[in-house]
């Protein structure tokens, strides 16, 4: 199983935002630079995250973003859930092909792959936003560039 680059970026912006002062705003410009980013795709997560409630998002000159929800309260699996468009591992899963395998009646790969994508989901449902970051100290280290 391999996450896109928008579910990467959802979860880098997350971790990001955890590691700050809990009421300090952040904006878009702040985390390209940190991670070395397209502004774009993160402006497109940062709308999609305060839409799912993760983040609020304050306009306005002195404008920006934070969590919304406490670390421990964002669970991982879910939030990869809501930020990638399928889970198509392999052809014979999208209802929508036009040109399925011919063997996908009886096959059992499909089952083993459905089994394990489960199982992929499982562990991450049991992991939360805080877990990640249990050192935060470390991350802004290496983020914000503090000794």
């Amino acid at each position: 199983m391999k996450l896109t680059t928008y579910t990467d970026y959802s979860l880098r912006t997350l971790i990001y935002l955890a590691v700050l002062d809990e009421n300090r705003l952040c904006n878009i410009q702040e985390i390209s630079t940190a991670y070395g980013i397209s502004k774009n795709h993160l402006m497109k997560v940062v709308h999609h995250l305060g839409k799912l409630g993760i983040i609020e998002t304050i306009r306005g000159r002195n404008g920006g973003f934070r969590l919304a929800k406490k670390p421990e309260d964002i669970n991982i699996g879910k939030l990869i859930r809501q930020t990638e468009e399928d889970f198509y591992l392999v052809e014979c899963f999208n209802p929508d092909n036009p040109n399925p395998c011919v063997i996908t009646p009886i096959c059992g790969l499909t089952h083993m792959l459905r089994e394990a994508l489960q199982a992929y989901l499982q562990v991450l449902d049991q992991y939360t936003l805080a877990d990640i970051v249990k050192r935060p100290e470390s991350y802004r280290a290496l983020l914000f560039n503090e000794q």
